[in-house]
C-alpha cells in the first residue's frame, strides 16, 4: 500500500487533487483507492490535508496516515507553518509546489519534486492560485505510479465543463518542469 498525504490550504483543491489521482489509480488496476478527507476548522486560505491510499489490493484501513510515503504540498509557504513531512517514511518523496531551485529545498535526506505549479498554471491559462491540476502532473512525474495520459483524462473528466483541457494543460507543462532530487 503506498500513503500519500496532500497539504494545501483550503480552497486550492488538495481533495480533488487527491481525489483525481485515486479515480486515475483505479483505472489503472489498483483496486485499492481510498482518500479520506480531514475536516475540521478548515476555512478559504487555512491550512489543511487529507490522505490518499492506494494498493494493487483493496483497502480496508480508512484511518487518516501518519507515516506516509509521499507527501504533496500544494502551497510552499506552509512550509513556514505547518511541519508537512511530519511522519515522513525515511525514504519518502515530497512534491512541492515551490519556485526555487530544487537543491534549495532540505527534507532531510528524502527524495525531493519540485515545480512552480503556480507560475505554470497561470501559463495554461487557468487564473492565479488554481493549483490542483498543476501539482497532479507533478505528482505523475515524480512517481511514475499512474501513467500522465491516464491523468489527464481523469483531470478533464473531474472539470467537465470548468476549463478541462486548461487544466490539463497545467499538469502537462507541470509534469514536463518538475525537477526532481534530493537523497
Amino acid at each position: 500500500m503506498i500513503e500519500i498525504r496532500w497539504h494545501g490550504r483550503g480552497g486550492q483543491g488538495a481533495i480533488t487533487a487527491a481525489k483525481i489521482v485515486a479515480n486515475a489509480a483505479f483505472a489503472s488496476g489498483y483496486k485499492g483507492a481510498v482518500m479520506t478527507p480531514t475536516f475540521g476548522t478548515e476555512r478559504r486560505g487555512a491550512a489543511v490535508f487529507t490522505s490518499l491510499k492506494i494498493s494493487r489490493d483493496k483497502i480496508y484501513d480508512l484511518s487518516p496516515i501518519s507515516t506516509p510515503d509521499m507527501i504533496i504540498v500544494l502551497d510552499h509557504t506552509l512550509l513556514d507553518e505547518v511541519d508537512v513531512a511530519a511522519g515522513l517514511k525515511e525514504n519518502g518523496l515530497v512534491v512541492l509546489n515551490g519556485g526555487k531551485p530544487v537543491e534549495e529545498y532540505d527534507f532531510k535526506g528524502r527524495k525531493v519534486a519540485v515545480c512552480d505549479v503556480t507560475h505554470h498554471a497561470v501559463t495554461a491559462g487557468l487564473p492565479p492560485g488554481i493549483v490542483n491540476s498543476g501539482i497532479i502532473g507533478a505528482f505523475c512525474r515524480a512517481t511514475g505510479l499512474v501513467e500522465l495520459d491516464v491523468l489527464l483524462e481523469a483531470i478533464k473528466k473531474e472539470f467537465s465543463g470548468k476549463r478541462p483541457e486548461l487544466n490539463a494543460k497545467a499538469a502537462q507543462i507541470a509534469y514536463d518542469n518538475t525537477a526532481i532530487g534530493g537523497i
